[in-house]
């Protein structure tokens, strides 16, 4: 009887252990989705505390940590949880982006790598794969990358806005702006496409369709100062300069170096 009774407690006792972990861990997703990351880190350390084999927990407080610009603590726990789960994409994938928060592009790039070799239709690890050689100047290979992200997701604006760039870095300015474009029409809002457009379009000469898009970026986001600054440049280059040194200011009052440079350059002289 004594014996019975015993087992039944363990297994109480060990029920109510997996419930609190649970418990916990879904406390931290909630907090999560609020972007309350200190309470998510809270509660998915209580989870790891009560089970310290759950690897999506260290994944969740890997993220929540990320979200907080603690890299060096979201690897750690990535890599826990690799330990844990040497097949989970997710892990990689995430360690990776936190790794090229680090500068460290080769090894990020190893783990986009792994994260598509267990998951050949990670779309987003093609993306952070291709941002992550376009840092290194791989531009073919970056092109490379995005391009298998839109053919696995057709409807991916940040692939394709990705790719625009590493077509501008190649000089392909036409290539680029259809680039761009697509990922307009796929996000309307998508304020840094529009600049980005505006660049190419600036090298192409087409200074009114640059002043239209960077605009257009200003209209989407009032605070973007790259937006005035590139705006200021077109706009010298078509004699504007009152215009121009306009955008100027308004970009240094939002702390443009850049806009204090060109300030200096060309509308402090009398």
């Amino acid at each position: 009887m004594k014996k019975l009774l015993l087992i039944i407690i363990v297994f109480v006792t060990s029920l109510t252990y997996c419930q609190t972990a649970d418990e916990n861990f879904n406390n931290g997703n909630n907090k999560m989705q609020l972007k309350d990351f200190k309470g998510a880190i809270a509660d998915y350390s209580k989870a790891i505390e009560l089970n310290p084999n759950d690897s999506m927990a260290y994944v969740n407080r890997g993220i929540s940590k990320a979200k907080l610009q603690d890299y060096q603590g979201s690897i750690a726990d990535f890599s826990k949880a690799i330990e844990l789960n040497p097949n989970d994409s997710m892990a990689y994938y995430n360690r990776g982006i936190s790794i090229a928060k680090l500068q460290e592009y080769q090894g990020s790039i190893a783990d986009f790598s792994k994260a598509i070799g267990l998951n050949p239709n990670y779309s987003e690890a093609y993306v952070y794969r291709g941002v992550s050689k376009a840092k290194l100047q791989d531009y073919q290979g970056s092109i490379a990358d995005f391009s298998k992200a839109i053919e696995i997701n057709s409807n991916y604006s940040m692939a394709y806005y990705n790719r625009g760039k590493s077509k501008a870095k190649l000089q392909d300015y036409q290539g680029s702006i259809a680039d761009f474009s697509k990922a307009i029409e796929l996000n309307p809002n998508y304020s840094d496409a529009y600049v980005y457009r505006g660049i190419s379009k600036y090298d192409l000469k087409d200074y009114q369709g640059s002043i239209a898009d960077f605009s257009k970026a200003i209209e989407l986001n009032p605070n973007y100062s790259d937006a005035y600054v590139n705006r200021g440049r077109v706009k010298l280059e078509l004699n504007q300069k009152e215009s121009a040194c306009s955008d100027f200011n308004k970009a240094k009052e939002l702390g443009s170096q850049e806009a204090l440079e060109m300030i200096n350059k060309n509308c402090n002289k009398k």
